[in-house]
């Protein structure tokens, strides 16, 4: 868009050379501030108004058409033009400059929500990514969490409804729930309980009814070796054991804010082996949905088992390092954030 007003000059003189003086052609030069507002600021577009003035002008005098009525009435025009683009030119980098502050405060606050996950969290071992679609922000709806408590060590990942800063606000509610069950909550579904009850509340203070977050619990239990896993309308998690790669599939739950709208008694609960050399990835759907140039979706299984089955046990670091290379291949352009969590257990010394 910056080169567009010199391109219009340009074309405008072109104009005037090939047709002369059949054509007043000075006359576009009258848009000239206009286009430059969207390109500009203020003071730029202040500069173009003066420049297309003069050089409605200099062409009125190369034709001898200098002092008529209507190369007046065209220089005057510019001059309005001018006048209105320059104060739009201002409007629109004010605009701007807030909008920019809006998203400094929506990325710091996101930061401070989804905070990095240590190598180490209890008795598993932990690594995270958060890639936003669009490069240099981090405003989404993704999010996860991992908490070492007295049941076990207990892990979140989900996807809100929306975009910007109401899903940010959403996501600070989901967190600030999940942070205070996990240590509270005496198993997974009274998890899930604490964060339906903060979610309906959120929708209530903001008057929306289709607010809902999808969203996978975990609960590992290092005395037994097993982890617990509810879905409430997510991305399968994905586990890789013994050289295996296969999805945790289970009944799904209604995502998390919708559960009035039926009366169940609660998230199907599903425990599954989970012993030292697993690794257990969580990922939203922004990896899954990620297409190719032929309209092709991620291949996550699949890749993964190309890298890793029949292999040494990786670790969870190895997997999500593999993961982030992986996916730019595949999709060169991303439409949804992608979020992943892999853990694995670790037996203390």
């Amino acid at each position: 868009m910056r080169w567009l007003p010199f391109l219009y000059v340009a074309l405008v003189l072109l104009l005037e050379i090939a047709l002369r003086e059949e054509w007043a052609v000075s006359f576009f030069l009258i848009a000239l501030p206009a286009i430059a507002a969207y390109a500009y600021g203020p003071a730029v577009v202040a500069a173009l108004t003066v420049l297309a003035i003069l050089l409605e002008g200099l062409l009125a005098s190369i034709t001898h058409h200098l002092g008529e009525t209507h190369h007046v009435t065209a220089d005057i025009a510019t001059a309005l033009v001018g006048i209105l683009a320059t104060a739009l030119a201002a409007h629109r980098r004010g605009q701007e400059r807030h909008l920019v502050h809006a998203n400094s405060v929506a990325e710091a606050l996101m930061r401070a929500l989804l905070r990095p996950v240590p190598h180490q969290v209890g008795n598993v071992l932990a690594a995270c990514l958060y890639r936003p679609s669009e490069a240099g922000t981090m405003v989404g709806g993704d999010l996860f969490d991992i908490r070492a408590t007295r049941a076990g060590e207990r892990a979140i990942i989900g996807d809100v409804r929306g975009k910007g800063l109401p899903a940010v606000r959403t996501v600070a509610t989901i967190l600030g729930s999940f942070r205070e069950a996990a240590h509270e909550a005496r198993d997974l579904p009274a998890v899930a309980a604490r964060l339906e009850r903060g979610l309906v509340r959120e929708a209530e203070e903001i008057h929306d009814d289709e607010l809902f977050a999808t969203a996978v619990l975990i609960e590992y239990d290092s005395r037994t070796d097993r982890v617990t896993v509810t879905n409430h309308g997510h991305v399968e998690p994905v586990l890789i054991s013994r050289g295996r790669v296969r999805t945790l599939q289970g009944p799904p739950a209604l995502p998390i804010g919708l559960g009035a709208l039926i009366r169940t008694d609660g998230p199907v609960v599903c425990t599954h082996r989970f012993t030292h050399g697993d690794v257990l990835l969580l990922v939203t759907d922004g990896l899954v949905e990620a297409r190719d140039t032929d309209g092709d979706f991620y291949p996550l299984v699949e890749r993964l088992r190309h890298r890793f089955e029949g292999r040494p046990a990786p670790g969870p670091a190895e997997v999500v390092d593999f993961l982030n290379t992986d996916l730019p291949r595949h999709a060169r352009t991303l439409h949804d954030d992608v979020a992943m969590l892999a853990i694995a257990p670790h037996r203390r010394t």
